[in-house]
């Protein structure tokens, strides 16, 4: 294919059945011949320590990421990786979508571990709550993030001359029109998607309108996690796909029961969509729109 790159995941369960513990020597071997195979082709591997595909030991021991115990045993999965691929890998992303995962896996329930709570769940669940779970799985992700970045920084950098960052979804949200409502809906919606991860991470400290927006049932920092979070990665990437045309739905903010969607307040626009022809709610710009006809 004539490729300089290739990104590609490391598979905790693979190189930790457990989630912690005993190393698999075959898990090692077989990302180490990776490793050196790509490097002996002039391919520079850039590799993503945490995608979607948590211990379930550890679900089954402490209820996965809702649990703070999750940042320990991750941050000493992520040093398996530093001390033993570091000395060729150079580019490290920590963890692949946190900004997904969280609500299709505990809000929508369509990932694993499953879990919603009625009405807002995609799928028929029995445990879970959709209002809550989803704002402290990613806090505990971008804690996890943060400490494992700054082991990184700390231990191995120097000697390794890698970079450490994380991946995200890179979904961007349109105004539907071009009314005041819809474009801070967009705006609003790009906040909640990728400044949830971005904000603390330049800033430190969550966006204000999901302050505002969400309340209590947001997490917050103590002083010393702000420290960690901000500033802590070299790069950030993007898994860019598709661009969604949203509406305010200000409504939403009044009702006492509300998860992720409610919070931002939108709604996709489904008339503009029922238009798009195979394009539907999510689809490519410019390609989709000049096809539709739209400017």
């Amino acid at each position: 294919m004539g490729v300089d790159a290739y990104r590609f995941s490391i598979a905790w369960p693979r190189l930790i059945p457990d989630g912690r513990g005993a190393v698999n020597p075959k898990g090692l071997e077989y990302y180490n011949n990776l490793i050196d195979e790509l490097l002996a082709h002039g391919i520079q591997p850039h590799v993503t320590i945490y995608h979607f595909d948590f211990p379930q030991a550890l679900q089954d021991e402490y209820n996965g990421m809702l649990s703070p115990k999750f940042i320990d045993d991750y941050t000493a999965y992520a040093e398996v990786c530093f001390k033993n691929f570091g000395d060729r890998v150079k580019y490290w992303s920590t963890v692949n979508e946190p900004n997904i995962e969280p609500i299709g896996g505990y809000d929508q329930g369509i990932l694993p571990p499953r879990r919603c709570s009625f009405p807002f769940g995609a799928l028929s669940c029995d445990n879970g709550n959709s209002t809550t779970e989803p704002y402290i799985v990613a806090h505990h992700l971008l804690l996890a993030h943060a400490s494992a970045a700054s082991l990184y920084k700390e231990k191995y950098q120097a000697k390794q001359g890698g970079n450490i960052g994380l991946t995200l979804l890179g979904w961007w949200y349109e105004p539907a029109t071009q009314t005041p409502e819809d474009i801070a809906a967009a705006e609003r919606m790009n906040d909640f998607h990728i400044g949830w991860y971005m904000h603390p991470l330049v800033h430190g400290d969550y966006p204000p309108v999901m302050k505002k927006n969400v309340g209590s049932r947001l997490p917050s920092f103590t002083d010393e996690e702000l420290k960690r979070v901000l500033g802590s990665f070299d790069f950030v990437g993007f898994n860019h796909y598709i661009a969604v045309y949203v509406k305010a739905d200000l409504s939403k903010l009044d009702d006492e029961l509300r998860d992720y969607m409610g919070d931002a307040a939108v709604k996709y626009d489904s008339k503009q969509s029922n238009n798009l022809k195979s394009c539907h709610v999510l689809y490519y710009v410019p390609q989709c729109n000049e096809r539709n006809g739209l400017t």
